[in-house]
């Protein structure tokens, strides 16, 4: 599946604030993340994103 800056996943598991929706700020080989609950961003390596991800989540 391929996934573009802007698109809303679900994750596995939830983050600490309690939200598992995140929003892709920037793709490549590492993948931004910023946590639509607290704003929190994380950066994942491509592989640690495919592993983490569900889902889409529906707009």
């Amino acid at each position: 599946m391929e996934y573009n800056v802007g698109d809303r996943v679900v994750t596995k598991k939830k983050h600490p604030c309690g939200g598992d929706v995140w929003q892709i700020v920037r793709t490549g080989a590492d993948f931004k993340l910023r946590c639509e609950t607290c704003g929190r961003v994380v950066m994942l390596s491509a592989e640690q994103f495919r592993k983490a991800v569900k889902r889409r989540a529906e707009t």
